[in-house]
């Protein structure tokens, strides 16, 4: 009989142990979220600001030959993330959208492409805002006075892209306070429930002597194993999420940089870590100051 309760006693703490970490490790998984959509949503803002496109019109004067050269200097200019050559053909093309529009489009004017060669220009993110996209446009104006006869870009597209993630990026931190803090409070609540089954084990300890300290360290030492253990689960969980967002969707792509990414996997183990022990630790000095007529 002995034997039998040591067996259930045993399996029931393995079981327990199992139960905290897999809690610990969803919990830590929900904040792995909220923190890789604050990391990624900069980059999916980047690709949507760096979408924005402005037209330079030259003047009749200009062939493509000296369009072109215009091009390479632009390229080597910080505030763009891409220039590109746009011939007639191109630009008939892309105004057109279909080959039966564009044989019209062409009927009209007896075969004749109205449309000239331009260049088309990208800001990078830093750029692509009504000040940014004024700056540019001033300063190309400036550059090639007598080459250029008008940079066009609709102003209302880049209001809107700005306005819309920042009311975007509002709401997101409002909702990932909330949901860290309620991620927070569910570590907390499975470590209690987790030690209160040991609580005549830490009182007959406490009984017979055993300092403060000496309780603790065992304990401790597993909140420490347990939150290294439950960061890594949640981390694999986590990057399986990414890798099928990534492949499921095709327009956007959700990428980090080396320092983003390895400053995410530092916050899930620092923090699955920290919460872990800050728990554990208050936990035990709930059950310590505990009488034992307290702990029925």
């Amino acid at each position: 009989m002995a034997n039998k309760a040591d067996i259930y006693s045993k399996r029931g703490i393995r079981t327990g142990y199992v139960s905290t970490v897999i809690g610990i490790s969803l919990v830590i998984f929900m904040i792995g979220l909220v923190l890789g959509g604050i990391f990624g949503l900069r980059s999916i803002e980047k690709q949507a600001k760096e979408n924005i496109q402005a037209d330079i019109f030259f003047k009749s004067a200009l062939n493509d030959s000296d369009i072109k050269q215009i091009e390479e200097q632009l390229k080597s200019w910080p505030e763009f993330s891409d220039v590109f050559f746009i011939s007639p053909e191109r630009a008939i093309q892309e105004f057109a959208g279909e080959s039966d529009v564009e044989k019209d489009v062409l009927a009209l004017f007896d075969a004749d492409n109205p449309l000239p060669a331009t260049i088309g220009i990208k800001p990078k993110m830093d750029f692509a805002s009504q000040a940014g996209m004024a700056h540019i446009k001033r300063k190309l104006l400036a550059r090639f006075k007598e080459e250029i006869d008008e940079v066009n870009y609709d102003k209302s597209s880049v209001a809107n892209v700005n306005l819309g993630f920042k009311q975007f990026a509002i709401l997101f931190l409002a909702v990932a306070l909330l949901l860290i803090v309620i991620a927070v409070a569910m570590i907390n609540n499975t470590i209690r429930l987790a030690l209160y089954s040991k609580r005549f084990t830490i009182k007959t300890m406490q009984l017979v002597g055993a300092t403060t300290m000496y309780i603790r360290k065992p304990f401790l030492g597993q909140a420490l194993f347990q939150g290294l253990l439950s960061a890594l689960i949640g981390l694999a969980l986590l990057l399986t999420v990414f890798y099928g967002i990534n492949n499921l969707l095709e327009t956007v792509q959700i990428a980090y940089t080396l320092e983003s990414f390895l400053m995410l996997i530092s916050l899930l183990f620092v923090i699955g870590v920290f919460i872990t022990l800050l728990s554990t630790w208050f936990a035990l000095n709930k059950y310590l100051r505990m009488k034992l007529d307290d702990l029925y």
